[in-house]
C-alpha cells in the first residue's frame, strides 16, 4: 500500500491527525532515519493531542463561560483578599473529584465572575465538563421548563455536571418557585459534584435572601458545609484597567 493510500485510510477511520502526521513526515527527509516504531508513537502521540484538543474545544464551548478567562492571569493584587495557596488548590482537580464547592461573594468590579470561570476553564483543562449559568435566567429557562414538562430532563442535566457555575447569586429576586427550584438543584448534586457560587451578597445574607426558612438552612447547609470561601475586596478591576491605561 502507498503512502497515499495510507493515508487515505486512516482519513476513512476517522484518524484526521494521524494522517496529517504521516503526510508532514512523507515531507520530511530525517524522517526516514528514525525507527517503524519511533515513527509509529509519533503518530499516535499526534492522533492523542488533537484529540485532547478536540475535546477541550468542545467542553469550553459547552460550558459557556461568560468571559473567557486564563487562569494563568489571576490577579493577586495587594488587599484583594485571595490567598494563592487557596487559588492554587482550585487549580487542581482533587477539590472537584472530592465534591467540593466554592462560594465568592465581594462588590461589584472586584473579578467574582472572572474568578469563577477561571477556575471553571482550569476545570476543563483538567478534563471536567463544567457548565455556567447565571442564577437569572436559568431560574426562568426553570420556570419555562415547568411549563413545557422538560423540568426533569433539565434538572437531571444540571445535577450531572462535575462542575456547575451558578453567577450572580442574589441579584434576581425568587419566588417560592424558584426557592424550591435552587433547592432541588443544590439537593440533586449533594456530595456528588462540585459547586461554584458568586454573587455580591454575602453567604451570611443568604437566610435573608432565601426567604423561606427550611429551604434556605437546607440550601446553606448544603453548599456551605464542604465550600471553600473566597471573599473578594478592593476597589473595581475595571477602575484600576482604566487607570493603567489612561
Amino acid at each position: 500500500m502507498s503512502t497515499s493510500s495510507l493515508i487515505d485510510g486512516l482519513r476513512a477511520l476517522g484518524l484526521e491527525d494521524m494522517a496529517l502526521a504521516l503526510d508532514r513526515q512523507r515531507a520530511l527527509p530525517q524522517s526516514a532515519e528514525l525507527s517503524f516504531d519511533e515513527r509509529l508513537s509519533m503518530l499516535v502521540q499526534a492522533e492523542a493531542t488533537g484529540r485532547e484538543n478536540r475535546r477541550h474545544k468542545r467542553l469550553v464551548k459547552q460550558a459557556k463561560f461568560r468571559v473567557h478567562a486564563d487562569p494563568e492571569r489571576i490577579e493577586f493584587l495587594s488587599g484583594r483578599n485571595l490567598d494563592r495557596a487557596v487559588v492554587n488548590e482550585l487549580l487542581g482537580p482533587a477539590w472537584i473529584q472530592n465534591h467540593l464547592n466554592v462560594v465568592i461573594s465581594g462588590s461589584t468590579g472586584t473579578g467574582k465572575t472572572w474568578l469563577s470561570c477561571a477556575l471553571g476553564m482550569q476545570a476543563v483543562r483538567n478534563g471536567f465538563s463544567v457548565n455556567y449559568h447565571r442564577l437569572g435566567p436559568l431560574l426562568e429557562e426553570l420556570q419555562i421548563a415547568h411549563g413545557d414538562g422538560s423540568i426533569v430532563r433539565m434538572r437531571n442535566a444540571l445535577s450531572k455536571a462535575p462542575l456547575l457555575i451558578l453567577d450572580d447569586f442574589g441579584a434576581t429576586t425568587l419566588s417560592k418557585r424558584n426557592m424550591q427550584d435552587l433547592f432541588d438543584i443544590i439537593e440533586a448534586r449533594g456530595e456528588r459534584a462540585a459547586t461554584i457560587v458568586a454573587g455580591q451578597l454575602h453567604w451570611s445574607e443568604w437566610h435573608d435572601y432565601i426567604t423561606v426558612p427550611h429551604l434556605a438552612d437546607a440550601i446553606v447547609d448544603r453548599l456551605m458545609n464542604r465550600a471553600h470561601k473566597i471573599e473578594l475586596r478592593g476597589e473595581s478591576l475595571r477602575q484600576i484597567a482604566v487607570r493603567t491605561h489612561a
